[in-house]
């Protein structure tokens, strides 16, 4: 039975002090919104946004880090353009199964833990997979590595956005989706110092620790240190004001504003504003009866989570949120199976085009694509173009980041992701025309530097939409829908590519335009609070 919302509940005690304070009607009550403008905005800011940044640069090293490894690595691994087109997809099933539910798991339990597990997830499974001597074992690795990313971006994203007033959120979340380009160059850097060096590594008849592998370890450097660094950094106040422990987050915000004034004088801030549920009292006296560590508590509890997470998926499907969940669901299936589908494959592209003397599309014989060509093992990881053109490509992204920067909170989220959106389906249609390496560098520029615009706004737009107990759950389902795109994108790639890539290629186009005018009918969040 339900105990009286009016008798003191004792699990109150063991989250938070809840008793009444007896200064309530002489303690001015603050918001959060303005109990975080107080702390100013400096030295602790800007190490979340280092430290924030160093872990998205993680994410975008471990995707990106495959597309690098796919020329060199399908003679060892013996792998088909089919099964490059599995490897690929693969990896965005774990981004996809991690968004769902870390993602949730981070609105229940906290943002900081979350981060912290599916970076290490990501680290370790990538390095193992450097090891792994056949397909099937990179395969399970890399997928298992996938989990651990797709929990780390939504939940990263939302911490971040926590620690942002108003005013700067849009601009700050765009600066942070930066570096995503920065890992994206470091990636290519990284493999272009190791990969075309043949002879580096270890040999052996049973096992070989080649270049790419080597590659694939340094790929796991930054996961990993990112997930070692987050355990120095406080929880997000707003979760925990949200959980109802007003005294911690208003501690966290005092030691914010000593750190960022520099100074020793009291935070001017006594009494934070609570965030009040329907079932925040419901939820704690759930949790209080299924204390303990017998087997049939454990088992009430981890059941009592998982009902949870289902639960709170399923709210971003009710109203308000249904129509802005349904479009953010098309327009993250679309920019993700274009960008993801078509972007991973760039650098077997540009092999293409100079294998073929003037077409994407040229799709090599028998004799060249054979497993048992020793040239063609070679001449992949000698080909240092690949790495200079993808370099340049990610480099293309810096304007647009640029871009989104200044003009994010100046002219709207919409404008920006409309606009980038059908650019960049146009530009898609002309790399298939293209006929020489310089103008598909350039096509290929072109349509890097405007999705990431359309990221940019997609990423400010998905910690808007949603109030702090159903964000970063909304932001894990939605990326995991934008890994479905990237699913469904590869695998169209692998199988059409060696058929006729002009048709995966039209179907990108076609989509990219069309998520762009669907971001028409989405609500316009500009400088308003969230919840």
């Amino acid at each position: 039975m339900r105990p009286d919302m009016n008798e003191r509940n004792p699990i109150m005690d063991d989250t938070d002090d809840m008793e009444d304070d007896p200064n309530d009607g002489q303690t001015e009550t603050y918001s959060y919104e303005d109990a975080l403008k107080l702390t100013g905005y400096g030295k602790f800011h800007m190490l979340v946004l280092a430290l924030s940044g160093w872990a998205v640069s993680s994410d975008a090293v471990e995707v990106l880090a495959i597309s690098f490894v796919l020329p060199s690595a399908e003679c060892d691994l013996r792998m088909s353009s089919s099964d490059k087109g599995l490897l690929n997809a693969l990896l965005f099933v774990g981004m996809m199964i991690g968004g769902f539910c870390w993602g949730t798991l981070a609105d229940i339990k906290g943002r900081r833990g979350i981060v912290i597990w599916s970076l290490a997830v990501n680290g370790l499974a990538g390095l193992g997979s450097a090891f792994a001597q056949s397909y099937w074992l990179f395969l399970l690795l890399r997928f298992i590595s996938g989990i651990g990313v797709g929990g780390s971006i939504p939940v990263v994203f939302s911490y971040f956005s926590e620690w942002q007033c108003k005013e700067r959120r849009g601009s700050m979340i765009s600066l942070l989706s930066t570096f995503w380009m920065c890992g994206n160059v470091l990636t290519a850097a990284i493999a272009w110092a190791v990969i075309p060096h043949p002879n580096l590594g270890y040999f052996s008849s049973t096992f070989t620790f080649n270049s790419w592998r080597i590659f694939v370890v340094l790929a796991t450097f930054p996961a990993l240190t990112a997930s070692l660094l987050y355990i120095f950094m406080p929880e997000s106040p707003k979760f925990l004001l949200m959980q109802g422990n007003d005294k911690a987050a208003l501690a966290i915000l005092a030691n914010v504003y000593q750190r960022n004034k520099g100074t020793q004088n009291q935070y001017p801030v006594e009494r934070l504003e609570r965030f009040m549920y329907e079932d925040e009292s419901e939820a704690k006296y759930t949790l209080l009866k299924m204390r303990g560590n017998s087997c049939m508590q454990m088992f009430r509890r981890m059941q009592h989570t998982v009902i949870k997470i289902f639960q709170t998926a399923i709210t971003m499907f009710k109203q308000p949120y249904t129509r802005s969940s349904l479009i953010m669901w098309f327009i993250n299936f679309s920019i993700c199976f274009g960008y993801y589908g078509l972007f991973l494959w760039l650098p077997e592209l540009f092999k293409r085009l100079e294998l073929g003397e003037g077409s994407v599309c040229y799709t090599p014989s028998a004799n060249t694509t054979s497993h048992n060509s020793n040239s063609t093992c070679t001449d992949a990881g000698l080909d240092t173009n690949i790495y200079s053109e993808s370099m340049l490509t990610a480099l293309a992204n810096l304007p647009g980041n640029i871009l989104t920067i200044f003009l994010m909170d100046k002219i709207g989220r919409k404008i920006l992701l409309t606009s980038s959106m059908i650019i960049s389906g146009v530009s898609v249609f002309f790399i298939y025309l293209v006929h020489n390496k310089v103008e598909s560098l350039v096509m290929s520029c072109v349509f890097s530097g405007f999705s990431t615009i359309g990221f940019n706004a997609i990423n400010v737009v998905q910690v808007e939409l949603y109030p702090t107990q159903l964000r970063s759950t909304a932001y894990g389902i939605l990326t995991g829908t934008c890994r479905i795109g990237a699913i469904v994108g590869n695998l169209i790639f692998g199988q059409l590519v060696d058929v006729n890539c002009a048709v995966p290629m039209l179907m990108v186009a076609g989509l990219l335009s069309s998520g762009g005018l669907m971001a028409i009918k989405l609500p316009n969040k500009t400088q308003q609070d969230i919840n």
